[in-house]
């Protein structure tokens, strides 16, 4: 896209979002021509609804403009946002010492909490530009490990591997059977859509929003601390949750890291696919050897 004046991002996987620059002035395009596109010619009404939706509430860009594709002419559907100033936290996060770290998880706490504040009446993914929903396939996690066991990175455990697995899933679920509230989910809250200012470690950004939908209000968290074990970060990011929502439990981080099973079993099943996946996969073997969702 060099002869367009468009410089690919670094971060994503699609490939299709670009910063841009005219006038001094920088913005980021979103061309849906790839894994865009194959959510259908509504998606970009609906991403640019979700941050219409939060926008002042939460740190995201604002929409600048958009495009639906046209068929007749082969054109892809664009979205065009502002650019946010900070620095992406996945590779902010080897440099910060504890206090900023504290910071940055007590933004982050915030952030999630305000999320999990965001009522839907009910649970679903956005179909259209009035963030309509359609129903979710009702799975619980024991089915959805047995249906991940064939054609993936599955198939090569163990038969105690894959017990131990099972026998997880059915105790996560049992927790997840209380949870009956929605709210607006992120679905890819994680370092690389964070920006935080390197100086200050304010967060100040919360980008890529495709996976957004109504579902349960610790999925966003259990997402944030998938793979972080360091205390500096995950006690400040609990403590400003539970200060913030009045419905809190007292087993936060066992109802976050149940909720998380689901997207950390799809994600180990592509275990070759990429390191993230590579690390999923090797994080879920030792949850399924330990019997423990916190291994």
């Amino acid at each position: 896209m060099d002869g367009y004046g468009l410089v690919p991002l670094d971060g994503g996987h699609s490939g299709e979002t670009f910063l841009a620059e005219a006038a001094g002035e920088r913005t980021v395009v979103r061309i849906y021509a790839g894994r865009g596109a194959r959510r259908g010619p509504a998606a970009v009404e609906v991403d640019g609804a979700v941050l219409r939706l939060v926008r002042g509430l939460l740190p995201v860009p604002e929409v600048l403009e958009m495009r639906r594709p046209d068929p007749a002419t082969g054109s892809p559907a664009l979205l065009v946002t502002s650019f946010l100033p900070g620095t992406r936290l996945d590779l902010l996060l080897p440099e910060l010492d504890e206090r900023r770290r504290r910071t940055v998880g007590r933004g982050l706490g915030v952030l999630i909490a305000q999320l999990a504040q965001m009522p839907m009446p009910r649970p679903g993914m956005f179909v259209d530009g009035d963030l309509r929903t359609e129903p979710l396939p009702v799975v619980d996690l024991v089915d959805w490990v047995k249906g991940s066991r064939e054609r993936t990175a599955l198939a090569d455990w163990g038969i105690e591997e894959y017990d131990g697995l099972l026998a997880v899933a059915d105790r996560a679920q049992g927790l997840l059977d209380v949870v009956d509230r929605t709210c607006l989910v992120h679905s890819d809250l994680n370092p690389k859509n964070v920006l935080v200012d390197p100086r200050t470690g304010t967060v100040m950004g919360l980008l890529d929003w495709e996976f957004a939908h109504a579902g349960g209000p610790f999925t966003d968290l259990g997402n944030l601390l998938r793979f972080e074990r360091d205390p500096a970060l995950t006690e400040p990011v609990l403590a400003t949750y539970a200060e913030r929502v009045p419905d809190t439990p007292a087993n936060l981080l066992d109802l976050a890291r149940a909720a998380d099973l689901y997207a950390l079993v799809e994600l180990a099943g592509r275990r070759d696919e990429n390191p993230v996946a590579a690390r999923a996969h090797d994080l879920l073997l030792a949850i399924a050897r330990t019997g423990d969702i916190h291994a």
